[in-house]
C-alpha cells in the first residue's frame, strides 16, 4: 500500500489516506520515531533536523500541548492567571525531518496515518488574543480529561463537544536564517488551525530548503472553524505521518490539502477579504490545470459548487481554504437526463 501512495503522489497531488490500524492487513508501525523532548519553537532553515529519513519513510511524532507544560491539568482559574507566558512564544513543534531527496521546487507530501489524543487538554478565553479581545470580561479555562474510550470533551454537564484531533501547526522551513514566529500561517504552512485537516488528510507543502525540514505541533481536540477565543481544545498527541517527495508535479505557492471526499486549497493574509480571494484564486489554477477547465469555466464552477471555509482569524495573518467535491469530477448523470 505505502508503494500505492507513493506512485498516486508522484502522478499528481493525491494521496491514499488509509487507516493506522490495517495496511494490507499488516499494523502500520513507524520507521523513525520524534519523542516529546526534541521540541523547537520557531520556523528557519538554520534549525537542525532531528532525523533524516528517505521519501515515502513513516514518522511517528509525538507532540506537547501548545503552552508546553505551563498549563496542568485541573489547573483554576486563578492559577491560569497567574502563569507567566515567554515574551517570545512559540509552540513547541516535534521535528525539523529532513527528507532526502527534497529540493527546493518540489512538493512534500504528508499524509496523517493515525491521530492519537493523549489524556488531557485545555482551552482558555483571553482578551490578549481572543478575537473579540476588548469585549471580554476577563481570563478564563477550561481543562477535560481524556482515556481510550472518549469521544466527546466534555464542557459541561449538558455540553459536549465532539473530538476530532488534528494538528494545528504542520510546514516546512522558510528559506531565511531569521527564527520566524509560529504564531501566523504562512506559504511554508505554520500556524494554519485548519480543522479539516484531519487523520486521512493529505497535505501538500511548497518546499523551500534542501529537506524541507518539516514540523509538527499545537495538536487540537476538537476545534470550531475561526477558533475565535485564541485557543481549540489544545492536547498532547501521538501522530503516525508519511512523508512523499514529490518531484515535476503542479508548482503550488502555498499549501493545499485533500481527503477521499474533497480537494482543498488555503491561503494566508491579513484580512479575510484577501484571503478568500487568493484561496479563490488558488482553486481557479487548481481546476484548470488538473481538470481542464476554461478561467470562466472554472470561476463558474467554484460559485456553484466550492465552499470558502474561515480557518482561523487570530493568528496575525488569517487562514482561508477553498473546497470542492471529488464527486463532481465523477461520471453522474440525472436519472431524467
Amino acid at each position: 500500500m505505502r508503494s500505492i501512495v507513493i506512485l498516486l503522489a508522484s502522478l499528481h497531488l493525491c494521496a491514499c489516506s488509509t487507516s493506522v490500524e490495517t495496511i494490507d492487513s499488516k499494523v502500520l508501525a513507524p520507521d523513525y520515531v520524534i519523542p516529546r523532548g526534541q521540541e523547537h519553537f520557531a520556523f528557519s532553515r538554520a534549525i537542525p533536523a532531528v532525523i533524516r529519513v528517505p521519501s515515502g519513510a513513516i514518522v511517528e511524532a509525538h507532540t506537547k500541548e501548545a503552552s508546553n507544560g505551563l498549563i496542568r491539568p485541573g489547573m483554576t482559574d486563578e492559577e491560569y492567571r497567574q502563569v507567566v507566558w515567554p515574551d517570545e512564544f512559540g509552540h513547541p513543534l516535534a521535528g525539523p525531518v529532513f527528507v532526502e531527496e527534497a529540493e527546493p521546487g518540489d512538493v512534500l507530501a504528508v499524509t496523517l496515518h493515525h491521530i492519537k489524543l493523549g489524556n488531557w487538554g485545555w482551552t482558555d478565553t483571553d482578551p490578549h488574543w481572543a478575537y473579540l479581545g476588548d469585549e471580554l470580561d476577563g481570563i478564563y479555562l477550561k481543562t477535560y480529561k481524556f482515556d481510550e474510550s472518549s469521544k466527546y470533551a466534555h464542557f459541561s454537564n449538558d455540553i459536549a463537544i465532539p473530538l476530532r484531533p488534528f494538528p494545528g501547526v504542520m510546514g516546512v522551513a522558510p528559506d531565511t536564517d531569521e527564527m520566524l514566529s509560529t504564531i501566523p500561517p504562512r506559504a511554508n504552512g505554520g500556524n494554519m488551525d485548519d480543522p479539516n485537516i484531519v487523520e486521512g488528510s493529505t497535505v501538500y507543502f511548497p518546499i523551500f530548503v534542501k529537506g524541507a525540514l518539516f514540523s509538527i505541533g499545537d495538536t487540537h481536540a476538537a476545534q470550531g472553524h475561526g477558533e475565535v477565543s485564541g485557543t481549540a481544545i489544545e492536547a498532547p498527541m501521538r501522530i503516525t505521518y508519511e512523508v512523499n517527495v514529490l518531484k515535476g508535479s503542479r508548482r503550488i505557492t502555498e499549501p493545499q490539502y485533500e481527503s477521499d471526499d474533497f480537494y482543498a486549497v488555503t491561503a494566508f493574509a491579513l484580512t479575510l477579504d484577501e484571503a478568500a480571494k487568493k484561496a479563490t484564486r488558488f482553486m481557479i489554477d487548481y481546476l484548470m490545470e488538473e481538470h481542464g477547465l476554461q478561467q470562466h469555466e472554472a470561476n463558474m464552477l467554484c460559485s456553484a459548487a466550492a465552499d470558502l471555509k474561515i480557518a482561523e482569524v487570530v493568528d496575525e495573518n488569517v487562514l482561508v481554504s477553498m473546497h470542492i467535491s471529488k464527486s463532481l469530477f465523477k461520471t453522474i448523470r440525472d436519472p431524467q437526463d
